[in-house]
């Protein structure tokens, strides 16, 4: 079975607007599983509301023109990874979306520093279109940083943790 990415297109959009919450497929040389709506959505909503920062004088404007609604100023820039040493790996975010530790608001984060992972151990999860994607492990390592916070917004490329490969 062959997918290209309209084809991927096609299928997440599909998914995200029905009830399915959980989707597994594998063909020859691909396996793709999704898996939506595990967060309590008030904790996202929290955390949307945590990170968004409001400046006060466009606050005031808005005021005037928009009958007492304020408007967020654009986010904030992504984390930019400080330097690393050049024995480590860095684990990169394939997508856009919101890095999640755990499986759950209040469960154990997948890793901590100092872990040992395996290959294919879930290492975190980021959230894209409503749909949560476990990102695993493509190697044997221990993990010696993690660069982003918890419900934290991550670009494409962006360095999510360092690892030393073993």
């Amino acid at each position: 079975m062959k997918l290209d990415h309209d084809d991927l297109n096609r299928l997440i959009e599909k998914i995200s607007t029905s009830d399915i919450q959980e989707f597994s497929l594998e063909g020859e040389d691909f396996k793709l599983e999704i898996k939506r709506n595990l967060f309590d959505q008030n904790q996202v909503v929290n955390n949307l509301v945590s990170n968004t920062s409001f400046d006060r004088q466009t606050i005031a404007n808005e005021k005037t023109f928009n009958n007492n609604i304020p408007v967020a100023n654009e986010p904030e820039a992504p984390q930019v990874a400080p330097p690393g040493r050049s024995d480590l790996t860095e684990i990169t975010s394939p997508m856009v979306g919101t890095f999640y530790r755990a499986a759950a608001p209040g469960e154990d984060p997948f890793v901590e520093v100092g872990n040992i992972v395996k290959v294919g151990q879930t290492i975190c999860i980021l959230e894209a279109m409503k749909l949560m994607n476990e990102i695993e492990s493509e190697f044997n390592a221990e993990i010696v940083e993690i660069l982003v916070e918890n419900g934290t917004p991550v670009e494409f490329g962006q360095v999510l943790m360092r690892v030393k490969q073993s």
